[in-house]
């Protein structure tokens, strides 16, 4: 990450142009350089002031905020970080991910006011992570499932931790495992309230398997993938019987994210003791460190991202500093490892 993370700011309202100007320079390590009206003038103005970090809005005329991220990643790949409102433009979002954005932050509003202040923080932090993110290039082909026959399986239940850079990984991930995968996988994305149901579904129509945003109270079957909701811990439990379900709750109200990994990552260990295999992908924080911890203390396996296709080492590196991690993966070589594991 540089020194001082120089930052374009890219928004066809003035206002909102002045606000994030503001916000961002409440951080002694952020310089924001300029400020374009639309895609077509941030081409320009990208070319001419080289910024470190992008942040955009996506509904904009001229060139929108997608059109743009597809031509600059084409041009040279850099971090952007959407900035943009959820009921407006929920599938606009996941367009911007697809084409190249390593994040975003939900405006409160659409209107000119001064509750755009509420995301200053928020927007501080996934700056300076993307300053040191390694943008993900959209790329036109088709994704093939791998196929291998599994005869047997070392675990019962894959989890997943995954944050910044999060839906373009799954993309390259769940959609290439075969029909026949022999065990569920929970999932736990960060993501704004909003958007986990929308992305469940588009990842659905391009994999083999069944991937579903957890409703809570269904069994979890092999061949599925649950996505916990945005605003809500997902959590395994084993009924009475012997069947283990998903569960749904805001609590406990004191994590950092809602939905946690740590969360998740502990009840699959309570659930399934040694027959879990917990994954760490791209992401900025800890959030699954202390899961990690409790999946290796019921003797279950923890695998992290190699450093080398995380579009932010975060979280995977505060597993690997912990001494959690019993190996590191590049994000290419994930299909065959997981069916090699399992």
């Amino acid at each position: 990450m540089p020194e001082i993370i120089r930052v374009l700011v890219v928004d066809d309202s003035a206002y909102v142009r002045k606000v994030i100007r503001q916000m961002l320079s409440r951080s002694p390590f952020i310089d924001v350089v300029g400020a374009a009206r639309d895609g077509k003038e941030a081409l320009e103005m990208t070319a001419q002031l080289q910024p470190d970090v992008i942040t955009c809005d996506l509904i904009m005329p001229e060139l929108d905020g997608v059109g743009f991220i597809r031509e600059q990643m084409q041009r040279r790949p850099v971090p952007v970080v959407v900035v943009s409102v959820a009921s407006e433009s929920g599938e606009l979002v996941l367009s911007a991910l697809d084409a190249g954005a390593v994040d975003f932050v939900q405006k409160p509003t659409a209107l000119a006011t001064d509750r755009l202040l509420e995301i200053a923080e928020d927007l501080i932090d996934k700056v300076k992570a993307a300053a040191g993110a390694r943008p993900i290039v959209a790329r036109s082909a088709a994704v093939t499932a791998a196929s291998r026959t599994v005869a047997s399986h070392a675990f019962d239940i894959v989890v997943i931790g995954i944050s910044t850079g999060g839906p373009q990984a799954l993309k390259a991930l769940i959609p290439k495992l075969p029909s026949g995968f022999p065990v569920p996988i929970a999932i736990v994305l960060h993501m704004p309230v909003g958007y986990t149901e929308l992305y469940a579904r588009k990842l659905d129509e391009q994999s083999q398997l069944t991937v579903v945003e957890a409703r809570g109270g269904e069994p979890v079957e092999a061949g599925h993938v649950y996505i916990a909701p945005a605003g809500r811990h997902l959590t395994l439990r084993r009924t009475a019987a012997g069947q283990v379900i998903t569960q749904l709750d805001v609590r406990p109200i004191d994590t950092p994210y809602r939905p946690s990994v740590d969360a998740l990552f502990h009840s699959a260990a309570e659930a399934y003791g040694t027959r879990v295999l917990g994954i760490v992908m791209t992401g900025m924080g800890s959030d699954g460190r202390e899961g990690a911890a409790w999946i290796k203390a019921k003797g279950g396996t923890v695998l992290t991202e190699a450093e080398e296709t995380c579009v932010v080492y975060g979280m995977p590196r505060s597993i690997v500093e912990a001494g959690l991690s019993d190996g590191a993966v590049a994000l290419d070589r994930m299909v065959d490892t997981l069916l090699d594991r399992v």
